[in-house]
Parts: C-alpha cells; structure tokens; sequence
C-alpha cells in the first residue's frame, strides 16, 4: 500500500460512484432521493408539531426518527454529491471526524428509538389501561433525551479513538463517507482489541434492541389476534406491520455489515449495504409511515385545510 505524505492530515473518500457517465447518472437520482428525504422527513416532523391532535407519545417518537433520517442522510449525501461534481476526493481531518459522530450517534440513537416506539406500541396494545401510566408524555421525553445522550456519548469515545490512532499508511478510504470499520486497515497497529470492542457496541445498540422489539411484537401480534373488534384488530396489525417494516430496513444491512468479521467482508459490499441505512430507509420511513396511517393522511387534510382557509 502506497505510503501517505504525513505532513497532510487529510483522507481521501474513494466514494461509491464510478467517475463517468452513469455514476453522474446515479448521483442525480442519489441526489432526488435526498431532496425527498428532506422533504418527507421536515414535512412529518412540522405535521406532528402543528396538529394536536397528534400530541401523543406514539408521534413524539415519530418525529424524533424523522429529525435523525434528516441528519442521517445529510451526513453523507451532500460531502459525497460535492466531492464527485468537483473531482475532488479530500475530506479534512476534522470533517472526517465530524461526520463519523454523526453517523455513529443516529445510528446507536435510531436503533434505541426503534425499540422506544416497539416499547410505546406493546404497552398501548397489551396493556391499554395503563398506558397513559407507563407512556405519559414526562416518561417519553425522558426515553428521547436518554436514546440521543446515549448515542451522543458512545459515538464521542469512539469518534476521539478513531481520529488518535496512528494512521501510518494510505489514508485513501475505501468507502463515501468516514465509517469507523472502513478506517481500521489504514491504522498500522494491531487494532483486534478494538475491533471486539465495536461488536460489542454493536450488540448493545443493535442486536439488544432488535431482539427487544422482536420479543415485543411478538406479544403484541398474539394479543392482536385476540382481539374482538375486527376495527381494533386491523388498526392495531397496520401499525405494528408498518414499524416492522421499518425495522426490517434498518437493521438488516447494519447487523449484516457489522456482525461479521473484516475477513469475510469486501469494500464494495459494505458500500451497498450502506445505501440501504445512510440514504434509502431515511425517504422511506416518512413514507411508509404516511400512507399506511389514516391517522397522519387526516393530519395532512386538516393542516391543508387550515392553509388553504388562512389564503382565503
């Protein structure tokens, strides 16, 4: 591997597109795909401020993982759209690492969200009566500000380790945006001890928390089976098959990509299950979310309404 000039402390972002035609090609619909994000993602979070009646903890949740979707796919899109319509591939040392906090704190933050939200929908389904107990909007900022300061401080040890290794080597990134893993062959130091240590980061704010939510709706689908009310029933089968779903697109590639030793994994692949968790899930949710819930569709008729009548 070709020696690196150490007076610079910059790295280079190898990036994801290929430098032709069809890469600029594939950068515009990356670049239609961030646009809806941000438009789905901002819509949603400004739905649940203005209307009241989506006051409740369900959509408090809610708007919390479209407030990380937009940080989620403006953390990566926009340095990579840059660097491919300049031809330039640098990113500082002090971007790198503000992107790599970002990345690692909405990770670890969405994936203890997620169960926050399965949590919220066990307690409503199965214990109804003691919901507004166990879900009361006090209890509901607590989990929010407990997901973003848990993630805030792993992803700050993590970030100060990372950038105080020793990168003696090419500092060339195999990758479109500065990941912790994608950073470990550029170190000429045996990194193994810290390579358990991001499995075991991994199992904590990924595995812990999909097989909670797991556990979760499992519980909730065999109490919505019993169900009397074919009303409550569909309602009840929707929202949990549509957070579901959502989970499935988070922790799919992540839990692929990270549970796996180095030796097993190729650059290329880790950059396309990438796409999936960094630019793909972050316009799907609000989407998802909207046109499988009668509850956000009246929103959206009632603020149009309430727009439409304040022109008039």
């Amino acid at each position: 591997m070709e020696k690196w000039n150490q007076t610079s402390n910059d790295f280079i972002l190898l990036g994801l597109l290929p430098p032709n035609q069809t890469g600029l090609l594939l950068l515009l619909l990356i670049i239609f795909v961030f646009v809806l994000a941000c438009l789905g993602n901002s819509g949603m979070t400004a739905l649940i401020f203005l209307d009241p009646r989506l006051h409740t903890p369900m959509y408090f949740l809610l708007s919390q993982l479209s407030l990380m979707d937009l940080m989620y796919i403006s953390t990566t899109v926009p340095k990579m759209a840059i660097n491919f319509l300049s031809g330039q591939k640098t990113i500082s040392f002090l971007g790198c690492g503000v992107q790599m906090f970002f990345f690692v704190t909405i990770a670890c933050s969405e994936g203890l969200l997620l169960a926050s939200m399965a949590y919220d929908r066990f307690v409503a389904i199965c214990h109804p009566l003691h919901y507004p107990i166990h879900m009361s909007k006090i209890r509901c900022l607590k989990m929010i500000i407990a997901t973003w300061t848990l993630g805030s401080i792993h992803s700050l040890v993590h970030t100060i380790y990372a950038l105080h290794l020793p990168y003696c080597r090419s500092r060339a990134i195999n990758h479109f945006f500065c990941e912790v893993p994608t950073m470990l062959p550029l170190v000429c130091m045996n990194t193994w001890v810290y390579e358990y240590t991001i499995f075991g980061s991994t199992v904590v704010f990924l595995l812990l928390p999909f097989l909670g939510i797991t556990a979760s709706y499992g519980r909730v689908l065999f109490a919505v089976f019993h169900m009397r009310s074919k009303e409550g029933r569909r309602k009840a089968f929707t929202t949990c098959s549509t957070h579901l779903t959502v989970v499935t697109f988070y922790y799919a590639p992540f839990v692929y990509t990270y549970l796996r030793p180095r030796s097993l994994r190729s650059p290329t692949e880790d950059k396309s299950l990438a796409v999936f968790y960094t630019i793909l899930t972050p316009m799907l949710n609000p989407i998802i979310y909207s046109l499988r819930n009668k509850e956000v569709l009246g929103a959206m008729r009632r603020v149009c309404g309430m727009f439409s009548s304040r022109k008039t």
